[in-house]
């Protein structure tokens, strides 16, 4: 890793091609764990801070969602990041709604909802054009070409510069780039969850489509800091998860143990190697790992600099594919919910 890493511009990657790229830092930042699902952090002005301080450490794609909070992450993004808004491409997503009892979610993504989030979205952001609008997750009672149309739409009005997806299906995917070009899916893929690679990765290669990782980390496995014996807090999500379930966490410790190793002889990280291994797969690739602490940032961000060589993939590979991941990575409640 060369000297002084934090104080040069990061390198940036291109999502999507043609007129849909979008020019963003090799890494982005998460905001999600800032508002909800991993336990009581920092108050929310060192939160404001450390999203400040990671423009000046060159990240300058950051990602949230109406339903994070809800609706008090896009406030707390909007604050942060206003000063420094010709710097950052900011994302955020549409697709939810709450239930009639107003007690739970669904998901919705008819014209008008998407139409009237955007406007909300805008408003708590303090923004005037949403660089990057994701469809949270997809609709199976609104046609994806609906969907597609009503974000050209916003883009033809101003209100949205690209239109995303996240955790689609490639039929889908197809039908609604057709509509109206995806410039990015953004779905879960690291050294635990690789899914993605049967099916979507070479979709997306074929579309001209960029992938945006979420949970890189393996929502926080993989940076090594947890063990078979951490607890979490009592609003942690990863209580309900069942791949960190004590018996599941205790197998799964084998993939970070050998991610480990190879970590030691780069002199890295293990969470820099998950990163890296990640960047390392595709050029249109970028991760958004998430953090509420200033050393996991220039951790994170140090692993742009690591380089992994042909045998260094190699032994990745080779140890990620003797490690049978075991447990779900979504409870069965929020996977009908969600409609994962």
């Amino acid at each position: 890793m060369r000297a002084g890493w934090d104080d040069a511009p990061m390198e940036t990657r291109t999502l999507g091609t043609g007129v849909s790229g979008l020019e963003v830092s090799a890494l982005g930042f998460g905001c999600m764990g800032m508002s909800q699902s991993y336990g009581p952090g920092p108050d929310r002005d060192a939160n404001i801070q450390l999203l400040r301080d990671a423009v000046e450490l060159g990240v300058t794609f950051f990602d949230t969602a109406e339903v994070y909070g809800p609706f008090h992450n896009e406030l707390l993004v909007g604050e942060a990041l206003r000063p420094v808004r010709d710097r950052v491409v900011i994302a955020t997503k549409f697709g939810f709604a709450k239930t009639p009892d107003g007690k739970g979610r669904t998901v919705n993504s008819r014209p008008e909802h998407i139409k009237q989030v955007a406007d909300e979205s805008l408003a708590r952001l303090g923004i005037d054009t949403i660089d990057l609008f994701y469809q949270h997750r997809v609709d199976p009672n609104v046609p994806i070409e609906d969907v597609a149309g009503a974000v050209r739409e916003l883009i033809e009005a101003g209100k949205v510069r690209h239109f995303g997806m996240s955790e689609a299906g490639a039929a889908t995917i197809r039908r609604a780039h057709a509509v109206q070009p995806v410039t990015a899916l953004q779905s879960e893929y690291s050294l635990w969850e690789r899914d993605p690679e049967k099916e979507i990765i070479p979709m997306l290669e074929e579309l001209g489509i960029g992938f945006v990782p979420f949970s890189p980390l393996g929502k926080g496995f993989l940076t090594g800091k947890i063990s078979v014996d951490t607890k979490f807090a009592d609003d942690d999500f990863r209580n309900i998860v069942p791949r960190f379930d004590a018996e599941n966490r205790a197998a799964n410790m084998a993939l970070v143990e050998l991610t480990g190793q190879i970590a030691a002889k780069k002199g890295a990280t293990t969470a820099q190697i998950a990163l890296a291994w990640l960047l390392a797969q595709k050029p249109w690739i970028v991760p958004i790992p998430g953090t509420r602490h200033m050393d996991r940032l220039r951790e994170n961000n140090g692993s742009v600099d690591v380089v992994l060589t042909p045998d260094d993939l190699a032994e990745i590979e080779a140890a990620s594919q003797a490690v049978v991941i075991v447990g779900e990575r979504y409870p069965e409640a929020l996977k009908k919910m969600t409609g994962l």
